[in-house]
């Protein structure tokens, strides 16, 4: 299913803004991705790594975590795997729960000392809202934002 892709997020003028608008609008690309789509097909690899629709979310919630809310992780390719016991709305509601955290650090941050941090955020995500665009598609053919 085609979907129209969505044009860049309307943000305010200042800097938090932009790179928070930017942010959020990843993030809600990443959601919409794994929305709608059934078990077992939400974890199933869709390459050789194993990459799959919800240990990318899973990894973006401990991406977030580690860099703005001081959660470290030491161990980066377990956060690319959902256990079995965890849901879909489980990993959605943590990442949604993760990015309304994170968005209220930012707001009580100096934007100059988080500027690398949020940069690094809207890479990394957008990085992997290219890999479920692409898992997205193998699944059910779904395009779009």
């Amino acid at each position: 299913m085609a979907r129209r892709d969505a044009g860049p997020p309307r943000t305010g003028p200042g800097e938090r803004e932009v790179l928070l608008g930017f942010l959020d609008y990843l993030r809600a690309s990443v959601i919409a991705k794994v929305e709608g789509v059934a078990e077992p097909a939400v974890r199933t690899p869709g390459v050789p790594s194993g990459t799959n629709l919800l240990g990318l979310v899973k990894h973006l919630t401990h991406v977030e975590r580690h860099w703005v809310l001081g959660e470290r992780t030491t161990k980066w390719a377990a956060t690319f795997r959902a256990k079995p016991g965890e849901s879909v709305e489980d990993i959605i509601g943590a990442y949604r729960e993760t990015a309304a955290r994170v968005n209220a650090r930012v707001a009580e941050a100096d934007v100059a000392s988080i500027r690398w941090t949020l940069t690094h955020l809207i890479e990394e995500t957008g990085r992997h809202a290219g890999h479920l665009d692409i898992l997205r598609e193998l699944i059910d053919g779904s395009t779009g934002r």
